[in-house]
């Protein structure tokens, strides 16, 4: 048993005491951050602190004495016949979710818990409820569960992108290691794109950034210039730009004008009718053969297919230009 004293040590005895716990309780309760509030057994408020004030929007003159389904939603207005059949039973209701509103209508995600009030005799007399808001709980959850579907619909894309990447390309090579250095590079502008869509800039990127994200290893020991135009590029459409890239990338170190030293690719992009013009110009280069156009004409159809585009290829006196149209909803979405 615990002693209560005055403010000098002295033993408190009697009313004193009983006084003084009650004005320590009542301190407790106005200083927590949960809604703390109490209700008679036919649902009528009789006690509500500073955080239900805060949470709910109600002072306290205006929610005593006034029935708890002032909070209640009409569609949860059932679980409070379910929690006061519960009290009546002496039962504790902890932890449970649920959803109340505030007084401008708004709904909040709480997390409940109730527990029977007695008498001095023992009789069940009421409830009181501690209710703490969870809305950002509930919001980051919801986010998490989002991100891990988005996460799981991109990785089946990605097999299946790979999958289809075995499977040309092994019609394409000469022999296992052209395969093996092939498809190592598709993989590469896959996870240099994959890098894009979960790093800082998360949902969306630019033309710029994804561009310099699959030329990269080529500055090294090539000329290229780039003169893109900040254009949004949604998380939707990096991966098939991204293999678009890489295949026109790969090409011209193969046979285009990334393959002499004096060769040279300019890539610059225009907005012409709501809809993003992307040209990619070799010189140095030998004209491609069938074979080449061929494979480049089935990948690039794959991969700008999903995005609404079309393109066409032209070589002429020494260049060869290739022209991407996309619409520009289509890319930053």
């Amino acid at each position: 048993m615990t002693d209560r004293r005055d403010a000098d040590g002295s033993l408190m005895e009697g009313p004193m005491a009983g006084e003084a716990a009650a004005l320590w309780l009542g301190a407790i309760i106005e200083s927590s951050f949960d809604a703390i509030l109490s209700k008679s057994l036919d649902g009528i408020i009789t006690s509500w602190n500073h955080a239900a004030e805060t949470m709910f929007g109600y002072r306290r003159e205006e929610a005593v004495g006034r029935p708890i389904t002032l909070i209640i939603p009409d569609d949860r207005l059932h679980e409070e016949e379910e929690i006061i059949a519960r009290l009546r039973k002496g039962e504790r209701i902890e932890q449970f979710e649920t959803v109340r509103c505030t007084r401008d209508g708004r709904p909040i995600d709480i997390e409940l818990t109730v527990s029977p009030v007695r008498d001095a005799s023992g009789r069940i007399i009421g409830a009181s409820s501690i209710a703490r808001d969870i809305s950002e709980r509930r919001r980051q959850a919801e986010a998490q569960a989002l991100l891990l579907r988005e996460m799981n619909h991109r990785i089946k894309n990605l097999m299946t992108i790979v999958q289809s990447l075995i499977s040309v390309g092994r019609r394409r090579a000469g022999d296992i290691q052209d395969f093996a250095d092939g498809l190592s590079g598709q993989i590469q502008a896959l996870s240099s794109a994959h890098q894009l869509v979960l790093g800082a800039l998360s949902k969306n990127t630019s033309l710029p950034l994804l561009l310099d994200a699959i030329l990269a290893p080529y500055y090294a020991h090539a000329n290229i210039s780039i003169e893109a135009l900040e254009a949004p590029v949604g998380a939707g459409a990096i991966t098939s730009l991204a293999l678009a890239f890489h295949e026109l990338a790969t090409n011209a170190v193969k046979y285009g004008g990334l393959s002499r030293p004096d060769g040279q690719l300019a890539i610059s992009t225009a907005i012409e009718d709501d809809r993003i013009v992307i040209l990619w110009r070799e010189t140095g280069g030998s004209a491609p053969d069938s074979e080449q156009q061929g494979f480049g004409s089935r990948l690039l159809q794959s991969a700008i297919h999903g995005l609404e585009g079309t393109y066409s290829q032209v070589w002429q006196d020494g260049l060869f230009e290739t022209k991407l149209l996309f619409p520009v909803s289509r890319i930053a979405g």
